[in-house]
Order: structure tokens, then C-alpha cells, then sequence
């Protein structure tokens, strides 16, 4: 089948599943604050850690082309750059392995994994930050194996536009600095390539210096000293984040880890440089994301995420896992088993204590099932002056000034709470 046929395939069929998933009302943690923002319709001029410029921008752009509201304009964009990030995965693992097996085997694997399946189904950056990443990882590997020199200064376009939604990807700046290394000889290609990525890069301060903000704003944020709180841990702490960061990797990839350890050997073997390059990479956010001091940092592991899925592609692209084309199917039960987790967590004690003491925003249901459809709502929480067991005003803030501008618009409080 025509690799692009394919991709196009994977696009239509995770579209759905996304879209099916899709939360019913908008979720608890960061996702009313940006449909708020997306609502107000104002252009965000402002490149922060946490403005996400050109998601909240993409948004808006989206709500006033299609003339629908802020809740479907984001969940239309998650979804689909949802979608969109598998099909690049393929293509991207179809470049390197030339096998079609494995590189939808590993379209298959990510496309379901928790982490991503999750952020896919709610209102959140990291679906769209993801597109852009695994573009840039998509024109890294074509640079080696394409020989096609426009390639390399994609690499930095992607990465460069990737900061503007998510300034985490300066994490990636290593793995870049080492491929252009790697490039060096294309000296013509490799400059222009620097250049074009300096260039997205100091706009994000120019930016932000032009409105008035210190010129660390696109790093740092007001809101939080979560880097610095990451420095302050005690030993006990740092063990227990790097086995908490094992456990997410094993419910994201289950069995699959072992394709993907296999996938780092046989790229070390055949392609050194390529090796180096994603090592890099992998393992600047994976140590950040273990021992970033935030509530949520699975989400962070993200960009790893699509590098060890790359790894699992390539894996078993190898001829001693020819046999397994048979089994491949497999991947197609990654969500039975989320569903087997969470009727054993729900048979013991403490997964019956978690569920109760987590049931105003869903309970267990929230943690270790992906789809969000019939979801608990924020806003209908909100509304109804509910309490939660632990402090969730930084949530309920914005919700309340969502509720406000809703009500300006003429909305009832029972409509609101539908959404």
C-alpha cells in the first residue's frame, strides 16, 4: 500500500477514536483556563511559559473561520493535530525501518498510548505541541536517510515553531545542535538551518520585550517556582520520581518497552549518528520531565514518548522479529488493558479509596481510563458550589470567569453546565 495512503488511513481512524473519546464537558486541571482565553477571543501578544502563544492563537483563529465557539474550536484542533501526529509517526518510522508492519504497529502503539490518547480527548497544548515535535523528529531522520537537504532546514523550522507553543522543546535544542554538527559538511545548508531557528527563537524574546516583559519571560512564569522547587528535593524524592517516570513509560508502551530497547540497539548498530542525535534529545526531556516539581509532569514526557515509539518501530523493523508481522494485532488490545487495569485497581482497597476520594472530577475513571466522554465537568462543579477534598482553586478561578463571560453572552446556567 502507498505509504501515503496509509498515513492518510491513520489519520481518518485515530480522527475518530479521538473525536468518539472526546470529552462530553470541559475537564478539570489546565483546560477551562484556555477555552476562556480562546472565548475572549483575544489575540494572545504575549510569548510566556504558559500563554502557549500559538496554540491559544491557532485557536481563536480557528473559532472566528469557522464561526463555532472556543469548546469545539480547541477540540477540533486536539483531535486533529491528535490524529495527525500518528500518521507522522508512520511515515516517519516507514522512512527509517521500510517497513510497513512495524511502522503501523508503532503508529498503532503511540496512537494508544495513556499519556498521548489522554491529552488528545481534553483541552490541552500537548497534542498540537506534539505535531510539531514529531515533524521535527520526521525531518531529522529524512536528512539521513533521504539525503534531501531541504530537510535539515525543517528541522529547525519545526523545532523553532514548536517553542512558540510549548517552551519545554528547548529541551531539544541539544539534540539539534548535535544534527547540524553531524551536517557540518553541508556548511550552505547547516548555517541557513542555525539562522532559521535563531531567528524563531529570539522573536520569543523581541516579543516579549516589545510588551513590557523581562527578557526570561519565555522561560519562566509568575505563576510557579516549579524549576527551582525541582532542585530542592531530597534523595528519597529524586529515587521515587525516577521509579514513578518507569511507571509511566510502562503503562504508555506495556510490552511494546521491549521492542523499543531493542529498537536504541539496532539504531546504535547501523546508524551512529542518528543514535546520538535522539539520545540527546531523549535524554535532556526524560530527565527533565522525571524530576520536574509539578502534579502532572507525565504529560512532559511526551516528547520522549514519540522518540522510545520511533525506537519500538525500528525494532521490530529487525529481521529476527520477522516472525512477530503474525502478532502484530496485538497492539490493537492496548485499550482492553487499560479497561483490565482498572477493574483490578477497583477490586482492592486502595483503588476503592482513591476512586472515592477523586470522584468529584471522576474518580478512577480520570486516572487510568484515556477516553473522556461522559466526563465530570468543571463548570457544572463549579455552578453547583461543589467542595473537592483538596484545593483546586487555581480551577475554579477561571471557571468562574468563564461562567461570567458565558452568562454576558446569554447563556443559562443549565446550558452551561452541559458544556
Amino acid at each position: 500500500m502507498n505509504k501515503y495512503l496509509s498515513a492518510v488511513f491513520l489519520f481518518i481512524i485515530f480522527l475518530g477514536i479521538y473525536y468518539f473519546g472526546s470529552f462530553s464537558k470541559i475537564p478539570f486541571a489546565d483546560c477551562v483556563g484556555f477555552v476562556f482565553s480562546a472565548e475572549k477571543g483575544i489575540w494572545e501578544t504575549t510569548a510566556t511559559a504558559t500563554s502557549h502563544f500559538l496554540y491559544i492563537n491557532t485557536v481563536i483563529f480557528i473559532k472566528n473561520l469557522a464561526g463555532i465557539n472556543a469548546i469545539e474550536a480547541s477540540r477540533f484542533l486536539v483531535v486533529s493535530s491528535g490524529a495527525a501526529t500518528v500518521s507522522v509517526i508512520y511515515l516517519t518510522v516507514k522512512s527509517i525501518s521500510k517497513t510497513e508492519w512495524a511502522s503501523l504497529t508503532a503508529a498503532f502503539v503511540f496512537g494508544f498510548s495513556f499519556t498521548f490518547w489522554r491529552n488528545a480527548e481534553i483541552v490541552e497544548v500537548y497534542t498540537y505541541n506534539s505535531l510539531w515535535v514529531s515533524l521535527f523528529f520526521f525531518s531529522m531522520i529524512r536528512s539521513f536517510t533521504e539525503k534531501k537537504r531541504i530537510y535539515i532546514l525543517l528541522s529547525s523550522l519545526f523545532l523553532g515553531i514548536s517553542l512558540w507553543v510549548h517552551i519545554q522543546n528547548i529541551l531539544l535544542i541539544p539534540a539539534l545542535v548535535v544534527f547540524l554538527f553531524y551536517f557540518r559538511n553541508e556548511k550552505k545548508y547547516a548555517v541557513v538551518s542555525l539562522l532559521i531557528f535563531a531567528a524563531l527563537f529570539s522573536s520569543l524574546f523581541v516579543l516579549n520585550i516589545s510588551q513590557g516583559l523581562p527578557f526570561k519571560s519565555p522561560y519562566s512564569s509568575d505563576q510557579g517556582t516549579w524549576v527551582e522547587d525541582s532542585l530542592k528535593k531530597d534523595t528519597f524524592q529524586y529515587v521515587k520520581d525516577f521509579f514513578q517516570s518507569l511507571g509511566y513509560l510502562l503503562y504508555n508502551f506495556n510490552l511494546f518497552i521491549y521492542f523499543g530497547i531493542a529498537g536504541i540497539f539496532l539504531l546504535y548498530k547501523t546508524n551512529r549518528k542518528m543514535f546520538f542525535v535522539f539520545t540527546v534529545g531523549a535524554v535532556c526531556v526524560y530527565g527533565f520531565s522525571t524530576f520536574y516539581a509539578v502534579s502532572d509532569n507525565y504529560v512532559f514526557f511526551l516528547p520522549f514518548n514519540i522518540i522510545f515509539a520511533l525506537s519500538i518501530g525500528y525494532g521490530l523493523s529487525s529481521t529476527k522479529y520477522t516472525s512477530l508481522r503474525k502478532f502484530s494485532w496485538v497492539c490493537l488490545l492496548i485499550p482492553v488493558g487499560y479497561l483490565l487495569v482498572y477493574k483490578v485497581i477497583l477490586l482492592t482497597e486502595k483503588g476503592k479509596e482513591f476512586h472515592t476520594f477523586k470522584e468529584y472530577k471522576g474518580g478512577l475513571n480520570y486516572y487510568a481510563l484515556p477516553w473522556m466522554n461522559n466526563n465530570v465537568g468543571i463548570l457544572e462543579f463549579t455552578i453547583d458550589k461543589k467542595q473537592a477534598p483538596e484545593p483546586i482553586e487555581w480551577m475554579t478561578i477561571s471557571a468562574i470567569e468563564y461562567i461570567k463571560l458565558l452568562k454576558s453572552k446569554g447563556y443559562t446556567e443549565e446550558e452551561i453546565r452541559k458544556l
